[in-house]
């Protein structure tokens, strides 16, 4: 397994991944004019289409996921039965779509993996004038709950050399709104920031811990697994475990330059 390489875990990250802050949905729908009924949305390293099935839930005219992973991209549009969400192959650097295609174009939990310059110029061709991109993640609050703390001690003592990859708290994150004005591609960056609270049972906590990537590259098979088992007597006993979200989002306009 490699680090980016969901094809082992696309089940698990379908079955057990959290949706993201409906408050923060809302704040990019109001950004981009408030009438999703009237807006095209593109969902690009749309993975199993977690925030891609949000945006078709919030009403939007067409939704479009593109996904280079073909295990993920299979489990989202089996997930997605039963709406009208398009899914095609293609990634942040190459879309495979036309030019002005759309209004919005996210990445959800999924920026980082893509080269940033490459990403940008991209999305600003398949914009229309006027529309935006949006980048969000999800990380958790770690801090809210002293269990998960105790968890995250657990793994700091297995792996004490270990590099978060994919975390909306991470390096990535720190000057994106700087990083994004200066592109040249977009302008006006807003950030915003939403909580929203996922209870777990201790099977589904475990589930979400599997369709972790970057721990699991770096601990290998051995490790992992021993992780996993100590955190499941960590958890034994619990009806449910709390787990605090915080949505993060930064949402630019298309620049006309």
């Amino acid at each position: 397994m490699k680090h980016g390489d969901f094809s082992h875990l696309a089940k698990e990250y379908a079955k057990y991944r959290p949706g993201y802050s409906y408050s923060v949905l809302s704040a990019i729908i109001g950004l981009c004019g408030g009438m999703p009924s009237k807006l095209e949305a593109v969902d690009v390293g749309a993975g199993t289409g977690i925030f891609s099935r949000m945006l078709s839930d919030a009403g939007f005219s067409t939704v479009r996921a593109v996904e280079p992973n073909d295990a993920m991209r299979e489990q989202g549009a089996s997930g997605s039965r039963g709406t009208d969400i398009d899914w095609t192959d293609g990634s942040g650097g190459d879309t495979g779509l036309g030019d002005q295609v759309c209004d919005l174009v996210t990445m959800a939990s999924s920026f980082h993996w893509v080269d940033f310059d490459a990403g940008c110029k991209e999305f600003h061709r398949i914009l229309r004038p006027g529309g935006h991109f949006a980048a969000l993640w999800n990380p958790r609050l770690v801090e809210q709950n002293p269990l998960l703390q105790e968890v995250e001690e657990l793994l700091s003592q297995i792996a004490p050399n270990l590099k978060r990859v994919s975390s909306g708290r991470a390096k990535f994150t720190t000057d994106l709104t700087e990083r994004l004005n200066a592109s040249g591609w977009f302008k006006d960056v807003v950030y915003v920031e939403g909580r929203h609270i996922q209870s777990f049972t201790p099977s589904e906590y475990l589930g979400v811990w599997r369709s972790v990537n970057d721990v699991q590259v770096q601990l290998g098979k051995d490790r992992f697994g021993l992780f996993l088992e100590r955190v499941a007597e960590l958890v034994d006993g619990f009806e449910t475990i709390e787990t605090t979200y915080l949505t993060r989002a930064w949402c630019a306009q298309r620049s006309e330059s």
